[in-house]
């Protein structure tokens, strides 16, 4: 065989393939004539291209404009080919046994992935396994299946569909199992052993929505297991951020809608069913009009660690609407609320699962129950409908009926061609105050600078305030309180900074260890500091030795919050409950070690609040029989100055925190509370220790004396 007969024949193999893997460019008809036109054509510019071209060893690696939407493996990228224009785009095919490509885009001079097509299933065979048997027809290049038309692409030579000429047959199991067309489980292994990549993704989505649209007609129970199955694989919670590399960014709304359109044909077996994955849970119930009420209950696992639940209730007024008995369906998706937020650009994110509903058409309202993932107080919740049209989450559908930390009720108009599914948002951008972040790192800061001039006071004055045991003790406490709190709010902002850069569990442990300890400490040494108040005011003829208080008071100070601190670490970390979701903190929900700083602060909250009481008494008790208006008034000056001085040396302030408990809706509360404790510092100082007639006596001495001694030094 000569050179030109082998370019030929290449030609024409190669136009073959063009004519039979693109059906929407040549009609089946025309195959014959496109090989006659086109392999003159084409032997002309095969021996141009052989003779000038010859065959590079080279891999195919190359670099596309902005526009293109493919890439490459990112070490190929980085080695082979520098990063410097942001928008270009780096290719590579994917490693045998793959198929497709991987994409990495150029972007501040490093390569990220942006899309990966790679995958190892074959959707269209998967699909003709569980399709019921017809021959493929001749003349057009689709085939009718249960009442829809599918593409296919036709194998083998050329013929007119009979037997023997390589026509192939949807339903054909190699395999021989005839029970492929009643549950699909034939092809459930194949994919369950898949690697759960982004191209795979893709394919089962798209499988899932073929199967949804055309094979969704008596819907077994053997078949939703084997379609939830099928789904589950892809809604892993360990598998959500691969979502993002997905070409077709709508991939998690169509799984949506196919969800909900193959669920929604579910037959019941005597009124109910229950269908329950890991990931995915499908139940439904026959109602009619003589019900009182019917409700979907939830608990779903939501990662390795965790269950999170929801509720679907259709009330009885909505009931007494149906003129005869009907099917209601609920499928509950934990993570597919996450999995919709990896291709998304909203301000919101998901905090719930995502629950699907599916009712006759005269039901119109639903009441729905989330429980949240993530419960942080200063997070507003938000009831939304997912808009399939628009692909989006829409806030028109729902309305919050009531809402709470852990839980919101949402009431949702259900809309048969718009709202089937539902789930709640939290918006950082819209529910965290502006406001109140910038006062709580502006009381920081000057906190901070105040905590650190108040010790620097105390260091120079300390002789002269000293001089007297009752002064002494008073400086003492004064000075820890002043140093805890300095280290406490030191640490509550390193404890943020880890928690938002390292993500690392064990430094946010250690942050929140010592956290927890020094702000303790802060009211612990508060707490001392009241009850040597009341000795100073109850106990005139008991002297207390300056040694034995110290004592005391390094016992109470440090001692207590060391022993509460090392016991809540050691009881909750074995068992992953130490730290809350969300911050470097102590947890609430799981494990409730947020009482061990929550009871001491306000038990010793109450005390000192029983010690200005008892201030104000021995206070007003000076004045009584004494008539004169002028006493009167110097009287109310004189408690008003005392209890301004105690409330933040005795922490009064946080006992804010209650109202924000009670009412956590409330900004005003929030702002009220944020002025006084981010400020807690800056009051110390101020009401501590600058308007102390004796510290301000002391400055004024110290002050005089070194400027005296600068004097006689130039003499």
């Amino acid at each position: 065989m000569n050179g030109k007969t082998l370019a030929c024949d290449i030609s024409r193999i190669s136009l073959l393939i063009l004519c039979r893997t693109e059906p929407k460019l040549l009609k089946t008809g025309e195959s014959s004539r496109c090989e006659a036109m086109g392999v003159r054509v084409a032997h002309c510019l095969l021996l141009l291209a052989l003779h000038f071209f010859p065959a590079s060893p080279r891999t195919a690696l190359r670099v596309l404009s902005k526009e293109s939407r493919t890439a490459t493996r990112q070490d190929e990228c980085r080695n082979l080919i520098p990063c410097k224009d942001n928008g270009a785009v780096c290719i590579h095919p994917c490693s045998p046994p793959f198929h497709g490509e991987t994409s990495f885009v150029c972007k501040d001079r490093k390569w990220q992935m942006f899309t990966d097509t790679c995958t190892s299933l074959d959707v269209q065979t998967l699909f003709e396994r569980i399709s019921p048997r017809e021959p493929l027809p001749s003349s057009e290049g689709h085939v009718s299946v249960a009442g829809g038309r599918l593409p296919f692409v036709r194998e083998g030579k050329p013929g007119n569909g009979k037997p023997g000429d390589g026509a192939q047959y949807f339903g054909a199991d190699n395999r021989g199992n005839p029970n492929c067309q009643a549950d699909f489980s034939c092809i459930v292994p194949e994919i369950l052993s898949s690697p759960a990549i982004p191209g795979n993704i893709a394919d089962i989505v798209e499988l899932l929505k073929k199967i949804s649209l055309l094979l969704s007609e008596n819907v077994s129970r053997g078949k939703m297991q084997s379609y939830s199955r099928i789904a589950n694989h892809i809604l892993n919670s360990s598998i959500i951020s691969s979502w993002a590399f997905i070409k077709d960014r709508n991939a998690s709304s169509i799984l949506l809608d196919s969800v909900n359109l193959f669920a929604g044909k579910l037959l019941l077996r005597n009124g109910s069913e229950s269908i329950q994955e890991r990931f995915i849970s499908t139940k439904g119930y026959s109602i009619n009009k003589n019900i009182s009420e019917k409700s979907f209950d939830f608990s779903v696992e939501f990662n390795k660690t965790r269950n999170i639940t929801g509720r679907v209730v259709i009330p009885e007024e909505e009931l007494l609407k149906l003129p005869k008995t009907s099917k209601a369906i609920s499928v509950a998706l934990p993570t597919l609320g996450a999995i919709i937020e990896t291709s998304r650009l909203d301000p919101g994110f998901v905090n719930g699962m995502v629950l699907s509903v599916s009712l006759p058409e005269e039901l119109h309202r639903v009441f729905l129950t989330f429980e949240k993932v993530n419960k942080l107080e200063n997070l507003k919740a938000q009831c939304v409908g997912w808009h399939s049209a628009k692909r989006r989450w829409d806030s028109r559908a729902c309305a919050v009926k009531s809402d709470n930390v852990s839980s919101i009720v949402c009431i949702c108009k259900h809309h048969h061609r718009t709202f089937k599914s539902f789930s709640i948002l939290m918006s950082p951008t819209v529910l965290r105050n502006a406001v109140l972040d910038y006062m709580t790192r502006v009381g920081l800061g000057l906190s901070i600078f105040s905590l650190v001039l108040c010790l620097i006071i105390e260091t120079v004055v300390w002789r002269h305030v000293t001089k007297t045991e009752i002064t002494y003790m008073r400086h003492f406490c004064l000075v820890n309180i002043a140093a805890s709190l300095l280290v406490a709010d030191v640490l509550f902002i390193l404890a943020a900074l880890v928690h938002n850069t390292a993500l690392n569990h064990q430094l946010c442990v250690a942050a929140t260890f010592f956290l927890h300890f020094f702000y303790l400490a802060l009211f612990f040494w508060m707490f001392t500091l009241g009850l040597l108040i009341l000795y100073g005011l109850l106990l005139i003829f008991f002297k207390l030795k300056i040694s034995v208080f110290i004592a005391t008071a390094f016992s109470i100070g440090y001692g207590c919050p060391l022993v509460i601190s090392i016991l809540t670490v050691a009881i909750t970390e074995p068992k992953n409950g130490y730290l809350r979701r969300g911050a470097c903190w102590l947890n609430w929900y799981e494990t409730k070690a947020l009482l061990a700083f929550v009871v001491p602060a306000l038990s010793i909250i109450v005390v000192n609040v029983i010690v200005v009481v008892v201030v104000v008494v021995k206070t007003g008790r000076s004045s009584v029989g004494e008539g004169c208006k002028s006493q009167d008034l110097s009287n109310m000056i004189r408690i008003s100055k005392n209890v301004a001085l105690l409330t933040p040396l005795l922490g009064l302030t946080w006992g804010f925190g209650l109202a924000t408990i009670i009412d956590s809706r409330s900004l005003g509360f929030h702002v009220t509370f944020a002025l006084l404790n981010a400020f807690q510092g800056f009051f110390i100082l101020l009401f501590g220790t600058l308007l102390d007639r004796k510290t301000r006596e002391a400055l004024r001495m110290s002050y005089l004396s070194s400027k005296r001694k600068c004097s006689l030094a130039k003499s």
